[in-house]
């Protein structure tokens, strides 16, 4: 049972002061946890009235993201425990059926919403349950740039299977909004057909008496009003909207009419991020920052991060502008991440060259062929978790034409509180595969810089990832990337720990607590291996580590093993430390690392 009853038995003024008390809850939590504070917060109206006419436990509420769903939680039986919001061992910072039977799906990737809805509403047919259960998807505005979501809205129109779709439309997603939906109203206004109407009806008003002028502009902006139900309506969903989303007593008088449509419906709500604390409502062009924070002060709103060692985004950022300074070639994407990515600054000074193209990696990664092709360098920056979404884009549009296109892997290894859904774990495996990739991967600030001039000038696909944070290593001694060779980073004796990327770090700090003198070597490429210099450990060192920020299968360790198999040696005993076959919980770093027992001292017990 919620803290707070049967919402269903509410009058607006206590759903009001419901919605009040949620978001004092969200506000204290996340400002003590982090998290994702201003989508939250101006989705709360909207999730208290869902849960005033519908049956969370009966219909299935489905999340766009579920980053927006602090408030679900909050009304289903996870008030007392919400303290523990993205900790390790706590609740997850994401919709998660473990966590309640109230959480219809696990989601952590935007624009798979309304396809979940269209599923549910095929079941809730199948199963007979029509005019008994009904699915309710929440999406944002920035989540229909992705054309998953016209993808099902295709179908859903076609097969009339009685859903509702609720736009939260804030005009923001995590970067400007930008694409077909966000410009609809400028292309419509800008079409012959509006033009002409609105030229004639001018005409006519401006031979009428006084207030001619007013009635003109009234005329003109209700095709604001007008204009965003056409895109709906031609796919075959009715359209309600755009109605006040902070209004409690609109939204549910609104949702209880979808409710007997007996049809697919989009309610179009309007609603402010950050709805109910004014730092970050207005917050104006750094509203960015206040989509996920760290831990801050309420009063102030400022930051209670402590300064850190300069981040491998930072590095990355600072020398893509200086290659970009020297070689107007040097072009970029990234999909809906500018700052999260770094592309920003690039962005900022060289706009024409430099692009967010929204939520679509799918279209990110298949674009920059084009450019490559054309004789551009492109670096495509992405997460790890999201470029899983653009994978046969880069088979098929990038490594079977063999295009210079570099894919610059952020957040690769283990990201932290955003968990399952976002560890950045899988790549190599699912990059390894292709024919034609190269994949590479700097270990330091300083080597983060050889990678990069490396990719600018490597002709064909390549990969390189890096962490979130600082590389664990501080080693400022590095040289040239060269195509499949590795890097010595100390000799030893017997024993070789092969770091790659971040690993090199973990190798470093593992080989301080240990009595043996291992040789560390720095593999800098995962394919094509090194392998001159492999054999030849393979006759002088017999005990081999691996250290790698990344799934066991398919991974590091995996790809020197088909190495000593195809070259027949058996006698090199080897151990990777990657993770193993499972998903990834959320929670802070370190804990997470020590439940997976790769922290560097867990990692010296294991060598002998």
């Amino acid at each position: 049972m919620s803290k707070f009853g049967d919402l269903k038995t509410k009058s607006i003024e206590e759903l009001e002061q419901i919605a009040k008390e949620v978001r004092v809850k969200i506000l204290s939590t996340v400002s003590k946890n982090g998290g994702h504070l201003s989508s939250t917060l101006g989705a709360t109206d909207l999730i208290v009235a869902m849960h005033a006419v519908f049956d969370a436990k009966e219909n299935p509420f489905i999340f766009d993201v579920s980053h927006q769903a602090y408030a679900h939680k909050l009304l289903t039986n996870r008030w007392e425990t919400f303290e523990t919001l993205r900790q390790f061992g706590g609740l997850s910072g994401y919709t998660k059926p473990k966590e309640s039977d109230c959480d219809y799906y696990m989601a952590g990737h935007s624009s798979t919403s309304i396809s979940l809805a269209t599923g549910a509403a095929k079941a809730i047919f199948l199963k007979g349950e029509e005019g008994k259960r009904i699915p309710l998807a929440v999406v944002g505005d920035g989540s229909m740039s992705a054309g998953m979501v016209y993808e099902a809205m295709n179908e859903l129109g076609d097969r009339k299977y009685p859903t509702i779709i609720i736009l939260n439309d804030n005009e923001m997603s995590i970067a400007s909004p930008i694409g077909a939906l966000s410009r609809i109203l400028s292309q419509k206004m800008a079409s012959p057909f509006y033009q002409k109407i609105k030229a004639k009806t001018k005409e006519m008003l401006e031979s009428l008496p006084d207030g001619a002028t007013y009635l003109a502009k009234r005329f003109e902006e209700s095709f604001h009003l007008i204009t965003p139900g056409i895109l709906f309506e031609e796919l075959g969903l009715e359209y309600i909207g755009p109605i006040d989303g902070h209004n409690i007593e609109s939204i549910i008088e609104t949702l209880k009419i979808a409710k007997t449509m007996n049809r697919p419906v989009i309610i179009h709500t309007q609603t402010t991020k950050g709805k109910g604390y004014e730092v970050a409502e207005g917050a104006g062009s750094d509203k960015e920052h206040w989509h996920g924070v760290s831990a801050f002060d309420v009063e102030t709103g400022l930051s209670q991060k402590k300064k850190a060692v300069k981040a491998s985004t930072a590095i990355f950022s600072e020398t893509l502008v200086e290659l970009a300074d020297a070689d107007e070639k040097v072009v970029g994407v990234t999909a809906a991440m500018p700052s999260g990515t770094g592309l920003s600054a690039a962005m900022a000074k060289y706009p024409k060259r430099f692009w967010d193209v929204a939520i679509a990696e799918q279209h990110a990664v298949t674009s920059m062929g084009p450019l490559a092709k054309e004789g551009f360098k492109p670096f495509c920056t992405l997460y790890s978790t999201f470029l899983q979404r653009g994978y046969d884009q880069l088979i098929h549009d990038i490594c079977l034409m063999n295009l210079g296109v570099a894919f610059a892997i952020d957040r690769a290894g283990i990201v932290g509180e955003d968990g399952e859904t976002h560890q950045g774990v899988f790549d190599i495996s699912y990059l390894r595969a292709i024919p034609n990739m190269t994949i590479l991967a700097p270990s330091s600030n300083a080597s983060m810089k050889e990678a990069m001039i490396f990719a600018k000038d490597f002709s064909t696909p390549c990969a390189f990832r890096y962490p979130r944070g600082a590389f664990t290593s501080v080693n400022k001694n590095t040289t040239p990337f060269e195509l499949g060779k590795s890097r010595i980073v100390k000799e030893g004796e017997k024993t070789l720990f092969i770091g790659y990327g971040n690993g090199v770090g973990r190798a470093e700090e593992v080989a301080d607590l240990i009595d043996a003198n291992p040789t560390i070597l720095d593999l800098r490429f995962v394919k094509p291996l090194d392998k001159d210099a492999l054999l030849a450990f393979a006759k002088t060192h017999k005990k081999w580590y691996v250290f790698s920020d990344s799934v066991k299968m398919g991974g590091v360790g995996s790809a020197i093993l088909e190495l000593l198999s195809e070259e027949k040696i058996s006698e090199v005993k080897l151990v990777t430390f990657e993770y193993e076959d499972n998903f990834i919980t959320h929670g802070n770093t370190k804990l997470v690392e020590e439940s997976l027992g790769i922290l560097p001292e867990q990692l010296a017990k294991k060598i002998n």
